[in-house]
């Protein structure tokens, strides 16, 4: 190499990797990405004659190109725009700009109803007048399939004259899709095609319609009409209904294959409030960020100074703790729990050993003889997580007419059966492991399978290993009612404590999301995988994606049986009747553990509606009220700004308290031993006069907890308010949360809020 090579090298290097720094430097200048800008609409200035004009004149001094995607003058005030980082920052310095949000991209939470929740029995006590049909239950979600029985409309009357809504015309759906129980039907797809393009409408429709079910199932859940002889592939038979059967409903489809963003989903939001929905229900949600900073707890917010009730899923990150989304104290936050029935399917190896599994599976059986049993890890093609059935592992050869053995993890239940039946295997056994423990939950499978539990799969792995020639049959048992005990805590459903308020006790409660029939969409199968050509009208599904629209079609009947309560009033009514034992008078479990299940688990209880129609008192709370906690957070008024869409100013002569948000529940913070901690709180009497007293249990004697008033007396529609003092004689020994209980009594309503204690 000549005596100049080198160098020459070296530099040709240098000035190659400048060249590409700065090609991509320059790439990251122009790259745009979306952006909600809020805005300060009292700052307006007196040049403008409409805050439109403002908003483009601000956004054209930071870019010729930006167009407004959206504006916003009810969830929010302000603007969607795609922009580029630095044009963000230039925007935000302008006077009257409040904050430039990235757009976030939020997720679905999905993974024999009404007669579990005693709703069969107490028809009579629920409106099925004209108050009962006058609640309008909007589903911000994948859409709507409005062909299916869920949503005929025999037996209602006209639509409310309330309902200001629309039923938007788009590909495969026009106006005359909706009814008087499907009364609206919207599209927001602008957020989306910003990120990612035009919707492709050769795969989804580019209208209200359902093509995913996701969308048709929780709607039909929230408020579906009474379907008799429904089932899933003749599993779950019986009469399918929705909790608010006589409800109406409006669909708001903000999800996509791209997924739901917060540009649409405010706009949804914005359009709901205009439509006059009484309760959203929101089945998503995203990463957990500061509530003036989440665009769902922001437009939550807006909705709930109209008077509508925001129900939400609480996510399907658990068991692990901190794991919750949507846990703005204006935002009522649903967990899962169980049922009482469950779909068996045996496991009998060839050593005499059975183990009960779950399956969902109709079709062909499987032959009456026992069939050769291998692990996936031992017949995958040496790729790397071979034991967890993913697309092009299995060796065919090995797997041919034999049952297949998979773990859980990295891809879907159902597509894992799809890669067992495509290698040319006769039927899986589906293993949990730690990160899903002993929790089954049912599939449509595409072959004949069943799930089982983390225990018996070990079991099963070392019967294996063991047998020289291992066999199986799988037996496939149908439908069984009445399993004790129920409900549990679903593994998946997410925990507390709340990351971003600890104060403030999240899950509000839990109520049924798991194996939860519900209506479908005929644009896909069961297992939603593009190979399933099967089409059904009802669907069984798990996640906090089903039991969110539980919590809001119950709230629908309490509104429309107490059209003047806020949404506190019925989130407060649902929660303090909820139950946390059983009727053996054992503690509520937790699937994950095995053992009983906490308020961070749980949060108040398992909704019981029956009770929740009339609580005898309710912990009320007002927009200000909320205000207030935002100032004991001590958000600017920026931040403030953001939610309340308004000037407000924190009083600096007042002492703000998180404590003191007169919430359902008591969140126990303790920054040190020995210190005491005071929480506020104002009941309000809706049922008749009386006197309650109050009772406190706890799992500790390391707190002192006192009650001050311990009677309170009551006349017609009073209020009165209490302090619940709680002493820290220092930390508990083995753990650093404890729990307990706070009852008001009069003899004839229990009025419970739960207690979780931490030390900080």
């Amino acid at each position: 190499m000549g005596p100049f090579r080198k160098p020459f090298l070296a530099f040709l290097s240098v000035v190659l990797f400048l060249g590409l720094y700065e090609a991509a430097a320059e790439q990251t200048q122009t790259h745009k990405s979306t952006y909600i800008v809020h805005v300060a609409k009292s700052e307006m200035p007196e040049s403008f004659e409409h805050h439109a004009v403002w908003y483009e004149s601000s956004l054209k001094t930071v870019s010729d190109s930006a167009e407004m995607i959206y504006t916003y003058d009810n969830a929010i005030h302000g603007y969607a725009t795609r922009l580029t980082a630095e044009e963000a920052r230039l925007l935000q310095r302008q006077t009257g700009i409040l904050a430039v949000l990235p757009e976030t991209r939020y997720e679905l939470f999905t993974t024999r109803t009404p007669l579990f929740l005693g709703l069969d029995k107490s028809a009579d006590l629920f409106p099925e007048s004209s108050s009962g049909s006058d609640v309008i239950v909007g589903v911000l979600d994948t859409g709507v399939w409005p062909e299916s029985k869920s949503f005929d409309d025999t037996g209602l009357g006209p639509v409310p004259s309330t309902w200001k809504g629309a039923c938007e015309t788009g590909t495969n759906f026009t106006a005359s899709n909706c009814n008087r129980k499907l009364i609206g039907a919207r599209f927001f797809a602008k957020g989306v095609e910003a990120m990612l393009g035009p919707i492709n409408e050769t795969e989804e429709s580019r209208s209200a319609r359902d093509d995913d079910g996701h969308g048709t199932h929780t709607s039909s859940t929230a408020a579906g009409s009474v379907v008799s002889g429904a089932s899933l592939l003749g599993y779950a038979s019986g009469t399918a209904r929705g909790m608010a059967t006589r409800a109406r409903v409006a669909a708001y489809k903000v999800c996509w294959k791209g997924g739901c963003f917060s540009s649409d989903i405010l706009a949804a939001i914005e359009r709901a409030i205009l439509d006059n929905v009484n309760v959203l229900s929101l089945s998503l949600g995203g990463g957990i960020s500061d509530y003036y900073r989440d665009s769902v707890a922001i437009g939550a917010f807006s909705a709930m100074e109209k008077g509508i009730l925001v129900s939400c899923s609480a996510g399907n990150s658990g068991p692990g703790p901190y794991s919750l989304s949507n846990v703005a104290p204006w935002i009522t936050t649903v967990g899962a729990g169980t049922l009482d029935r469950d779909f068996p399917a045996y496991v009998a190896l060839g050593n005499g050993l059975n183990f009960s599994g779950v399956s969902l599976y109709r079709g062909n059986a499987l032959p009456d003889s026992s069939l050769p049993l291998v692990y996936a890890g031992n017949v995958s093609n040496g790729a790397m997580n071979g034991n967890l059935c993913i697309t092009g592992t299995l060796s065919p050869e090995k797997v041919a007419g034999k049952i297949v053995l998979c773990d859980r993890g990295l891809t879907a239940r159902v597509q894992k059966g799809s890669v067992v039946k495509s290698a040319g295997a006769l039927g899986m056994v589906l293993s949990n492991t730690a990160a899903n423990g002993e929790e089954l939950v049912a599939d449509a499978h595409l072959l004949p399978a069943t799930a089982v539990g983390q225990k018996a799969g070990d079991a099963i792995k070392k019967y294996l290993v063991s047998d020289a020639k291992p066999t199986v049959k799988i037996f496939f048992e149908g439908t069984k009612v009445g399993i004790q005990p129920s409900p549990v805590v679903a593994a998946f459903s997410s925990r507390g404590p709340n990351s971003i308020t600890p104060q403030i006790l999240k899950p509000d409660l839990i109520a049924p999301g798991v194996n939860i029939l519900a209506g479908w969409s005929k644009a896909v199968g069961p297992t939603g995988l593009p190979v399933d050509n099967r089409r059904v009208d009802f669907n069984i599904i798990s996640g906090t994606s089903m039991s969110c629209p539980h919590v809001s079609g119950l709230a629908a009947l309490i509104k429309s049986a107490h059209p003047d309560w806020s949404p506190a009033a019925v989130r407060s009514a649902l929660m303090t009747t909820a139950y946390t034992v059983y009727k053996t008078g054992e503690k509520l479990q937790d699937s994950a553990t095995g053992k009983p299940s906490t308020p961070f688990d749980h949060g108040s209880g398992h909704v019981d509606p029956v009770a929740a129609l009339n609580p005898g008192l309710v912990y009320d709370l007002t927009v200000d009220d909320y205000l207030g906690f935002l100032c004991a957070l001590n958000y600017s008024a920026a931040e403030i700004s953001t939610l309340a869409k308004r000037k407000f100013q924190c009083d600096a002569g007042k002492q703000y308290s998180v404590t003191d948000l007169n919430y359902p529940s008591f969140a126990v913070l303790f920054e040190s031993s020995g210190s005491v901690v005071k929480h506020t709180r104002t009941l309000t009497n809706v049922g008749p006069a009386g006197t309650y007293k109050a009772s406190v249990t706890s799992d500790t004697a390391s707190v002192k907890i006192s009650v001050e008033p311990q009677v309170l007396s009551f006349k017609e529609n009073e209020k009165k308010t209490f302090t619940v003092t709680f002493s820290s004689s220092g930390s508990p020994q083995h753990t650093e949360n404890a729990f307990g209980r706070v009852e008001w009594s009069d003899g004839k309503h229990l009025v419970g809020s739960p207690i979780s204690v931490n030390w900080g």
